[in-house]
């Protein structure tokens, strides 16, 4: 079949600016086909099966979902998931559960640091769902502390910066079992943002451990996490990823419009590739 597809999307769900509906709109002006809905370590109410459609688009239920791998930080891609899948669904409770946590501490550090009048019921009130960084960034730069998203990520909110706190993390094996389990097929999320020394290994390991993709194709040089630098160039990344027979995804991680990433058309996947994730799921939709 032809037509192309953005297999990592947000919403309001998590940390974006668009609703579902939106974003299916936006995504038949762009000419896609499908799209995958990855909210942060949430899934919409609105999505109640594996797959659906809105507005002419095909939207294949999924999640992005924070793991550690040993000593690294780094994010899997769902796609196809049950929403009610047990397994998931209580990774995704607890998942909730330490971004609360991690809010209120970073809310504290906020006054603080910075001297601002902030509280926890602020940064709720601007989040429709799951909690995220952005929401806190928004209400900096609504409050004048900083004039961007970036400024607050790089003055205040990114690792390592005077409001960091630390999201606590499942394992990766834990994540691939629960979406696996969930009858879904799992994709490293931009790896090339991850800070391993030995991509090799890790890359064998995962294979071992039933990996089933990798994300090679995102808008790296826009990402704004592009000042992160990269452990891995793209090209090499999928050089590995084709060598040890993993499936090939790819995103544009777009946040909506007015958001901390407007990137939405810039990563077109041929459909080809859906159709060899859907072949690849461990329960037939």
């Amino acid at each position: 079949m032809n037509g192309y597809a953005d297999l990592h999307l947000h919403t309001i769900a998590s940390d974006g600016t668009q609703t579902i509906d939106e974003l299916a709109r936006r995504a038949r002006e762009c000419a896609l086909r499908t799209i995958a809905i990855t909210d942060h370590d949430v899934i919409s109410d609105e999505l109640t099966g594996r797959i659906s459609e809105r507005n002419g688009v095909e939207i294949i239920t999924g999640v992005e979902v924070k793991a550690t791998f040993e000593s690294v930080a780094g994010e899997i891609l769902g796609y196809f998931v049950d929403p009610g899948a047990p397994k998931l669904r209580e990774l995704l409770d607890r998942l909730k559960t330490s971004r609360i946590d991690r809010m209120r501490w970073m809310v504290d550090l906020c006054r603080e640091e910075i001297g601002v009048s902030i509280s926890f019921d602020d940064v709720r009130e601007v989040a429709a769902g799951n909690l995220g960084r952005p929401h806190l960034a928004r209400i900096l730069i609504d409050r004048g502390v900083v004039g961007t998203f970036s400024d607050a990520f790089s003055e205040w909110l990114g690792k390592g910066r005077p409001c960091y706190w630390p999201i606590d993390k499942p394992p990766y094996p834990d994540v691939l079992e629960a979406i696996h389990d969930a009858g879904g097929v799992a994709s490293l999320a931009h790896p090339c943002l991850m800070e391993v020394e030995d991509w090799p290994g890790l890359l064998d390991e995962l294979s071992r451990a039933g990996l089933d993709a990798i994300e090679v194709f995102y808008p790296y040089i826009a990402s704004d996490d592009a000042s992160r630098g990269r452990s891995i160039e793209p090209r090499v990344m999928k050089n590995g990823a084709e060598l040890r027979g993993f499936l090939l995804t790819g995103g544009s991680d777009d946040h909506g419009r007015d958001s901390t990433k407007e990137s939405l058309g810039e990563i077109r996947v041929p459909y080809e590739r859906v159709e060899a994730l859907r072949a690849a799921l461990p329960i037939p939709l």
